[in-house]
């Protein structure tokens, strides 16, 4: 490799870790200002929760449409994308009202989905060969601009006397990955041909993909938005509890970076798979069963196998498709269903606080969960969808 090659691998490199970083602030920036941002809009707390919901869900249901909005190609699509999110900072940023900060959760929602639906595929493609490594630092980096957006957004709130800055500041990134993937981009210029979004529907290996990615990642919402409630309630103060949180993205973080580099020299991503909801699973019950002794193992089991998972059940999805345009329609198709019962997710954990007065039966639903999914993992045996030696796919209708 040429002294050119090795700059521009290295460029591709710092790209991905920069788009990857854009993608969870506009999520992870208002939870630590709820209170202000209920206090200056007079938002109820149902209200409120949209501004983390409404995103989750919008990332689902343009996933979903990813396919069909593929003639924009990879270049053009991600573009777009961070354009949506700059703007909805912005608007953050100038806008103190109610109404504008729920459109402003769509629209960054938006663009968060559209960078998610292409940016596999590019992967894939641009990789090739290290598609593991790279999905892994891709992942780790948009946890780690989750943890970085819940730490410094409070941060600059209360240095410039404004919760709007905590939230509009991440325009910044936004702007300069923008700039830089219009100066070189991972993708071609080239627009791509739409794929046909409608054949995964009658693909059940699919839809076991799609249901898979979204239960085996379904816990980070339900910690995002009540494992601090859960330790207020057990008597602890909001600084502290609140500090699980950015406790957890670390181990999210590790996991993410180190699974997949394992993972990159085997076929089989079942016994990976397997240790990492092994992982979540016993972090679950420990928040049952020994809440307070043992809090910081629990929220760092909880954190390493989330940041493994979502890792490394991308990786599982790519592996089905050799075409790395077939790969990123397959991706995005697996995001979109898994985003949207991410969603539920938080929702259906504060239904059953208010049904049993504790958060407790939340926890035992994720662990059976995770038992479940580790039974579901073993259907997962690379000769279901490769071709002995071709690595081609094997989504079969019906």
């Amino acid at each position: 490799m040429t002294c050119t090659e090795r700059l521009q691998d290295a460029a591709g490199w710092l790209l991905l870790v920069v788009l990857g970083l854009n993608l969870r602030p506009m999520l992870s920036s208002v939870s630590p200002l709820l209170a202000e941002i209920r206090s200056a809009t007079g938002m109820g707390f149902q209200t409120a929760a949209l501004l983390t919901t409404l995103p989750v869900i919008c990332m689902g249901l343009v996933a979903l449409l990813g396919n069909r909005l593929g003639v924009l190609g990879e270049r053009r699509g991600i573009a777009l994308g961070l354009s949506l999110i700059a703007a909805a900072c912005l608007a953050r940023l100038l806008c103190g009202q109610a109404g504008p900060l729920l459109a402003t959760a769509l629209l960054g929602g938006a663009g968060v989905a559209l960078i998610q639906a292409f940016l596999p595929g590019v992967i894939k493609h641009r990789f090739e060969g290290r598609v593991a490594l790279a999905m892994g630092v891709y992942s780790a980096s948009l946890m780690g601009g989750g943890g970085l957006a819940a730490l410094f957004s409070p941060l600059l709130a209360h240095h410039f006397e404004h919760w709007q800055v905590g939230l509009g500041f991440w325009l910044v990134p936004a702007c300069l990955a923008l700039l830089l993937w219009l100066l070189w981009p991972l993708a071609g210029s080239a627009s791509e041909a739409a794929g046909r979004a409608s054949s995964f529907l009658r693909q059940r290996r699919a839809w076991l993909l799609a249901l898979y990615f979204g239960l085996v990642n379904c816990g980070y919402m339900s910690m995002v938005a009540w494992l601090p409630a859960y330790y207020l309630q057990l008597g602890w103060s909001p600084t502290r509890s609140g500090s699980l949180l950015a406790f957890m993205t670390i181990f999210q973080v590790l996991a993410a970076l180190l699974m997949p580099a394992l993972a990159q020299s085997q076929v089989d991503r079942r016994p990976l798979l397997s240790v990492s909801l092994l992982a979540q699973g016993f972090g679950f019950v420990g928040l049952v069963w020994l809440p307070l002794e043992y809090s910081t193992l629990w929220v760092a089991l909880i954190g390493f196998g989330l940041g493994a998972c979502f890792a490394l059940s991308l990786i599982l999805t790519l592996d089905h498709r050799q075409d790395p345009r077939e790969a990123g329609q397959l991706a995005a198709f697996v995001q979109g269903v898994g985003f949207l019962i991410n969603a539920v997710s938080p929702w259906l954990s504060g239904w059953l606080r208010e049904l049993t007065g504790s958060f407790v039966s939340a926890w035992v639903v994720l662990a059976v969960t995770v038992v479940l999914m580790l039974g579901v993992t073993r259907l997962f045996n690379p000769a279901s969808y490769r071709t002995q030696g071709l690595g081609k796919p094997a989504l079969e209708p019906g």
